[in-house]
């Protein structure tokens, strides 16, 4: 049976604080976006114009990253430099609350590096910076020691294995070990085999290519694939294979309980199912899909699962699992149509299982979705404006402004203030419509792109997270100085834009008008 939304919502909400450690490859992404325009005199090469310089969380600490989008107190294990990298990785896993207390610094390392070189919404060149060698024994102890301080109190272990070093076979085994122990479940997004190392583990869940590398055999339909995953299942004692197959969606093969036990008593069957891919028009990019698909999967079983450190390993059960399987394709089909290795959080997986819920209602979101969606935009080469207000009532003077603002960019953040701020800036008496209202209505508007409500007295933490490239306010706030949020605007190279105003067309006049009318 396919995913209810009711059952989706009830797998999300329970997965909200459940304590998630990561182990893997840690990684940082960084995107330098710009134009195209001319052929440099020094040779025959294209010169980028630079217009963004972004970095983000990639590898085992993407996995992380989505794994927090999704509500869960994660915990990073891994490996990374002494140097700046590793500082900014540190930088953007404490903004989404992640904790790097558990990464370990090998000087004889440099923090794995991908920088995607991006012209006119294409990717022109990808620079890797990483070290290769293995690591050094001393370094795999100090490893094991923060995985196993970091599974203490845990209800869940994901190893995102990228074969940069971060899991080799003893970090690997002591992983799976330690989280059999803790009764807790594992989900393992193996690279390059052998495999042994990850025998016993709940999930294991390789792609395509890395499924016939192993088996050398060629998946080619659901019948070799459920092959295939069964085939993994037995030889690496897995309780669950999930082969992830791109565009022919996914195969989830739960092995029966008699043959984790090693016993036929059981008389539980095995079981198969497979999973069409969720992919839209929108289709944009898959990088970063798997990582998707491995967090959204562990946080739905570790959403069921029991407290941690009982005495023996919890078992999935299919349906579990197999809702749990569902709930990551559907999140998979999310980020497919985002740019970039970005999260997906919950309400986006809701909308998306959601078809009967409108386009406009789906453009009202949370701070950090309009900022995810505003970095992508970006890194398509777009150019991002912001505006702010209450917006009580639409009139004639807000549909010109709103046209006007979106005429800058190619998209339009509407940052729009609670029912409590409104009253705390115009008094008890406003706003007149509700906040959900008022958002839908803008929503509804084809010239706005995102709606995001703020309970602030300004909007600055907004403009700051949603970093646009354009800020527009009315005209009669006279100077860009008066305008909060300018200044940091104009440090990363935006602009301010003073829109010309409707005379006469204002939500006081039209109040005082209905009055008036009724007097």
């Amino acid at each position: 049976m396919p995913l209810s939304p009711d059952q989706a919502d009830q797998l999300l909400s329970a997965a909200v604080d459940r304590r998630v450690v990561v182990l893997g490859d840690v990684m940082l992404d960084a995107y330098v976006v710009g134009e195209l325009n001319r052929i440099s005199p020094e040779a025959p090469v294209p010169v980028l114009h630079v217009t963004e310089d972004r970095h983000t969380l990639g590898g085992a600490a993407n996995a992380a990253k989505q794994a927090a989008a999704l509500g869960c107190r994660v915990s990073l294990v891994g490996l990374v430099g002494e140097d700046g990298d590793a500082d900014t990785v540190r930088r953007l896993a404490d903004r989404l609350d992640i904790d790097t207390t558990h990464l370990i610094a090998d000087a004889a390392r440099c923090t794995t590096r991908k920088t995607r070189i991006v012209a006119r919404q294409q990717q022109v060149i990808r620079v890797d910076r990483e070290t290769a060698q293995p690591i050094a024994v001393e370094v795999e102890r100090r490893l094991i020691a923060a995985l196993e301080a970091a599974l203490a109190d845990a209800d869940g272990l994901l190893i995102a294995d990228y074969a940069k070093g971060a899991v080799p076979p003893a970090v690997a085994r002591a992983a799976i070990v330690a989280a059999n122990v803790r009764g807790i479940p594992s989900l393992v997004d193996p690279k390059h085999a052998p495999w042994d190392h990850f025998a016993g583990c709940t999930v294991l869940k390789p792609n395509r290519a890395e499924t016939e590398a192993v088996i050398d055999a060629k998946v080619t339909d659901d019948t070799s694939a459920e092959a295939a995953a069964k085939e993994l299942a037995e030889r690496y004692d897995a309780r669950a294979v999930l082969l992830t197959r791109g565009p022919h969606g996914m195969t989830l093969h739960v092995a029966s309980q008699a043959d984790a036990e090693r016993s036929a008593a059981s008389g539980n069957k095995q079981s198969s199912a497979h999973i069409p891919a969720r992919l839209t028009a929108d289709l944009a990019d898959v990088t970063g899909c798997g990582d998707v698909v491995a967090a959204t999967m562990l946080a739905a079983i570790a959403a069921g699962s029991e407290s941690p450190n009982h005495q023996t390993p919890k078992s999935p059960n299919p349906a579990a699992l197999n809702s749990a399987a569902e709930l990551a394709n559907l999140a998979a089909g999310v980020k497919a149509t985002r740019f970039g290795a970005v999260a997906v959080t919950a309400p986006e997986v809701l909308a998306a299982l959601d078809h009967a819920a409108p386009a406009a209602a789906r453009k009202v979101m949370n701070r950090d979705q309009a900022a995810a969606l505003a970095a992508e935009a970006r890194a398509a080469g777009k150019r991002v404006v912001f505006t702010n207000g209450c917006f009580d009532i639409l009139h004639a003077g807000h549909v010109h402004y709103l046209h006007a603002s979106r005429a800058l960019g190619d998209l339009l953040v509407l940052g729009l203030n609670t029912d409590a701020s409104i009253q705390r800036l115009k008094g008890p008496t406003r706003p007149v419509q509700s906040e959900q209202d008022r958002a839908r209505i803008l929503a509804s508007l084809a010239d706005v792109d995102a709606v995001v409500l703020f309970d602030d007295d300004t909007p600055l933490e907004l403009i700051r997270a949603v970093h646009p490239d354009v800020l527009t306010k009315g005209a009669d706030y006279e100077k860009k100085e008066n305008v909060v949020g300018w200044q940091d605007v104009e440090s990363w190279g935006g602009r301010v834009e003073l829109i010309y105003l409707v005379e006469g067309r204002s939500t006081t006049r039209v109040l005082d008008g209905l009055i008036n009318d009724i007097e």
